[in-house]
């Protein structure tokens, strides 16, 4: 659901006169994964996204109100062929993101769950380069228990003396994620108690005239009706902190790629989707009392979209050669397809077993030794690989800094899996044809929770009750035991039970492969030279 924009005035002041008010406007940009030029990477065509657009966005915001603050939420260094050739192939001078924080005088910057998946090293040295301060509450040292990354909180001396705390928190969930190594030494505290403890801190000791709580992390419930949009596992906690965060005026959140500008108990809340497709623009109006003092009068949310903006030419020119390279190191030809691995239906491919997923899950078995494996289609985007493989037919298609990990796990709990796999589907009560289930499209599209298996025999009967909808799970022609234990590989993400496969969380860990998925993939191509397309059609979905 898209909010536009809302609208919230306060009450328990008496206003003066115009001379007497001042607007403080807040600008607020996340998830952009290191979108930087208008393209998405996978075709030509300039496309209504990243920080070329945003750029112009600013400059006009910045012509209204020179004094405006500017932060980004989070999930910046990862997410385009250009950050991840950067991180793999480059490192040379400051990080583009450290450039962009720079170039566009950003003044704080928050840490995302994606801040992480290429090391701490790079991590420190894209902070390091940075002129404006990263703000991080609740990620700790486990040695001394304090904040692991600079400062928890800012205070912003602005116009007529007006004082904004600026709160930063990351969604605590991050550890069920990410590679150990990524986050050695650190600890993440829940979001919401640590967000409770610092406005405390902020309001007594700081005494500002306004909080903003910048939270990577989304919403847990729909702002309009209060009701669940997910299992609530404490990754997104938006709901419960407008509702429980006594001191906090605003909500700035990102992480679910959600189009959001609303207000809830009196708190402004804003999200402006990802890729830099949009940024949210909040605006404080504040008025003096009769004692003189600064009271928060009213509060605005709304989102400015970048489909309205033309490409900042000094952005571009920024950024021309590392654009280049990318672009040169995308183009390059790998490797060659013999027979179809090419999607031309998405959804088609994951009904059925297909040449490409079958591809991906022999890889992942032969560069693991695992008998068993399972892998996604990401996004409704990829579209596999035709003759010629380009490095950008893999990061178009393998989306995601994955590693892999091979677990232990029992047959029972393979079938558990696969009945998690069976939510994906859904059957349309009027038609009654085989549809997504709203819960993966809504609030985001989350078509990489739905894996494909191979090394094992397996039908989904969707047309049956939720919990026994695995007709068939077999394995060399024979009933899979549920107490026998088998090899599983899967990706880093979904070892650690992302998309509520709670059934593999802390289960044994056999092997790692600490490379990424990415580079497994295109080292397999370029040493094989020619690779042969085979689907031997182990899984079907029926209805």
């Amino acid at each position: 659901m898209i909010y536009d924009v809302a609208l919230l005035k306060l009450g328990g002041y008496t206003q003066m006169n115009s001379n007497n008010s001042v607007v403080i406007t807040l600008l607020e940009t996340s998830d952009v994964h290191g979108h930087i030029y208008p393209t998405n990477y996978r075709g030509a065509g300039e496309k209504h996204l990243g920080f070329a657009k945003l750029s112009d966005i600013i400059r006009k915001e910045r012509m209204k109100d020179p004094s405006l603050l500017l932060l980004d939420n989070g999930d910046l260094l990862q997410g385009t062929p250009f950050m991840y050739h950067y991180a793999k192939y480059d490192r040379s001078g400051v990080h583009p993101a450290a450039k962009l924080l720079n170039m566009l005088k950003y003044d704080a910057a928050i840490i995302g769950n994606h801040e992480f998946n290429y090391g701490l090293e790079l991590l420190h040295s894209t902070m390091d380069n940075a002129e404006c301060p990263y703000l991080s509450a609740n990620i700790i040292n486990q040695s001394d228990r304090q904040p692991a990354f600079g400062q928890p909180y800012q205070i912003f001396e602005m116009q007529e003396g007006i004082r904004i705390a600026v709160l930063g928190v990351t969604t605590h969930y991050i550890p069920n994620w990410e590679e150990p190594a990524n986050i050695h030494g650190l600890e993440f505290e829940d979001a919401l108690a640590s967000a409770e403890k610092w406005i405390k801190h902020i309001r007594t000791t700081e005494l500002p005239d306004a909080v903003v709580v910048c939270y990577h992390g989304g919403f847990e419930r729909d702002p309009l009706t209060g009701e669940a949009t997910e299992p609530l596992t404490g990754e997104n906690q938006g709901y419960e902190m407008c509702m429980q965060l006594e001191g906090m005026d605003v909500l700035l959140t990102g992480h679910q790629h959600r189009l959001l500008a609303g207000a809830l108990n009196g708190v402004a809340f804003a999200q402006p989707g990802s890729a830099g497709q949009a940024m949210a623009k909040v605006q404080l109006t504040f008025d003096r009392n009769e004692e003189g003092r600064w009271v928060l009068a009213e509060k605005s949310s709304l989102l400015l979209h970048a489909d309205e903006a033309e490409a900042d030419p000094e952005v571009l020119a920024l950024f021309a050669e590392g654009e280049r390279n990318t672009q040169a190191w995308l183009d390059q030809p790998i490797g060659r397809a013999a027979g179809d691995l090419s999607i031309s239906d998405p959804f088609a491919a994951r009904q059925e077993d297909h040449a490409f997923t079958e591809f991906i899950n022999r890889v992942q078995m032969e560069v693991t030794g695992a008998s068993i494996s399972c892998a996604a289609i990401f996004t409704n985007e990829a579209r596999g690989f035709t003759e010629q493989i380009t490095m950008r037919d893999v990061v178009s298609n393998y989306i995601y800094p994955n590693t892999l990990k091979v677990v232990l796990l029992k047959g029972r709990e393979i079938r558990e899996a696969l009945e998690q796999n069976s939510l994906y589907f859904a059957l349309n009560e009027t038609t009654g044809e085989l549809q997504v289930s709203e819960s993966y499209t809504q609030p985001k599209p989350q078509h990489f929770n739905y894996d494909m298996w191979e090394g094992i025999e397996y039908e989904l009967d969707i047309s049956r009750p939720q919990g026994s909808r695995v007709t068939k799970l077999e394995r060399d022609g024979a009933p899979l035991d549920p107490e026998a234990e088998y090899e599983v590989v899967m990706n880093s993400y979904r070892s650690g039970g992302g998309g509520n496969f709670f059934m593999l969380v802390d289960k044994p860990i056999i092997r790692e492969i600490p490379t990424d998925m990415t580079e497994i993939l295109a080292d397999y191509i370029m040493k094989r030279e020619v690779i042969e397309a085979s689907c031997d059609h182990n899984w079907k979905v029926v209805f």
